[in-house]
């Protein structure tokens, strides 16, 4: 028998946050709880019938049986420059400013193997999506958290970032409307982000998983709108959210051209491109009338408001999120994020996520997805108020 030994990068990983969840929830299912999940962030929603149709027509072609191209189909990158145009008024080449991606977490884990190494520093907000930093440490990078403060709006300050660090930066992550925390950043938080960008020569990478899950019709801002933005930096985006297409695994990166050729030397030596007849389907979706998305997002409203008054009536703070389908709640007086997660699970059969596995700054804090109908997520309200 052979001895196992894993690798150093991986003896400093710690647990995925939303792998032990899981493992939790596996636990207490075995008992026989009614489990109402509000942890993980993916949408019960089905994929618009129309998307499912495309790709049923698609997978019947023997063209797209074959290994797909590494960049992505021609006509799925134009599809993709075609709504930048329509959604942010950005240009894009299809050609060089687009590239495909196994879901954006492919990308956003890969991208600091193409531009950081020992040494080097990757700038990124926290409390926020792992892979950001967890990326940096197989690159063999630092990273460096950048704390979310609900004082400040939950953006990040870039002028206390310590000059020594400034000097090996190569990556900053910012991710808008953000994850967990559901706030929004405006215009003039990401002009000085392009400036800060130019100015230390550090790549700007923008996660806008979430910009098309919004309420009270208060559309999120894509970062390349921003003058000079698509000088600094690209932006990663999904189709994910938008349309119920978690398990699709389809999204790109846009951008820069330079840095989406450096993302582009790892996938085409790491990855595999999507499968044809997904991105015919991710095609039909990106095509979308935008008021046929309206449905989806008044669902999630729905939710908000629920959840969010539920939850404020109990005597819990919750921030409002503007966007995103998540709510961002301070842990009542005598819990930690962990030990109110625990709480939930035990006594009132909630899974929802404890703060500070988004980053130490995230800790005080739980979020709750809005992932169930509106019936269990009233049901939710009802257990956790009986259970404080």
């Amino acid at each position: 028998m052979i001895k196992v030994e894993y690798a150093e990068r991986l003896r400093h990983l710690p647990p995925y946050l939303f792998a032990e969840i899981d493992r939790l929830k596996r636990e207490e299912v075995k008992k026989g709880a009614d489990l109402i999940d509000l942890s993980i962030g993916d949408p019960d929603l089905p994929t618009p019938k129309h998307i499912v149709e495309s790709l049923k027509r698609a997978s019947e072609k023997p063209e797209h049986h074959r290994y797909p191209s590494y960049e992505g189909m021609l006509s799925f990158r134009q599809a993709v420059a075609g709504w930048y145009n329509r959604r942010f008024g950005v240009h894009l080449d299809p050609l060089t400013e687009v590239l495909s991606l196994i879901g954006s977490k492919e990308g956003i884990g890969h991208i600091p193997l193409a531009f950081t190494g020992p040494g080097d520093v990757v700038l990124y907000t926290s409390p926020g999506y792992p892979v950001y930093p967890v990326g940096a440490l197989f690159a063999g990078a630092e990273g460096y958290p950048l704390p979310l403060l609900e004082s400040n709006n939950f953006l990040p300050e870039l002028a206390s970032i310590p000059e020594d660090v400034l000097k090996r930066a190569r990556l900053l992550f910012i991710n808008y409307p953000n994850n967990p925390t559901g706030a929004t950043a405006d215009e003039d938080f990401f002009k000085k982000v392009v400036e800060f960008a130019g100015r230390h020569n550090i790549i700007v990478c923008h996660d806008a998983a979430y910009s098309e899950i919004y309420y009270d019709g208060k559309k999120p801002a894509s970062f390349l709108q921003t003058p000079g933005a698509k000088d600094v930096g690209i932006e990663f985006h999904s189709l994910s959210k938008t349309y119920n297409m978690t398990g699709w695994r389809l999204g790109f990166a846009v951008g820069h051209r330079g840095v989406i050729a450096g993302l582009g030397k790892i996938k085409t030596n790491l990855d595999s491109g999507v499968f044809q007849a997904v991105q015919e389907a991710g095609i039909s979706a990106l095509n979308t009338e935008d008021a046929d998305l309206s449905g989806i997002r008044q669902t999630y409203q729905q939710r908000r408001d629920a959840l969010y008054t539920g939850l404020t009536e109990q005597g819990i703070h919750v921030i409002k999120p503007e966007a995103a389908f998540y709510l961002w709640a301070r842990c009542p007086k005598g819990f930690d994020s962990r030990s109110f997660a625990s709480h939930l699970l035990e006594k009132a059969a909630v899974v929802a996520t404890p703060g500070v596995g988004f980053g130490q700054p995230g800790e005080g804090y739980i979020r709750f997805a809005l992932t169930v109908p509106v019936e269990r997520i009233g049901e939710a309200v009802r257990r956790i108020g009986k259970s404080l």
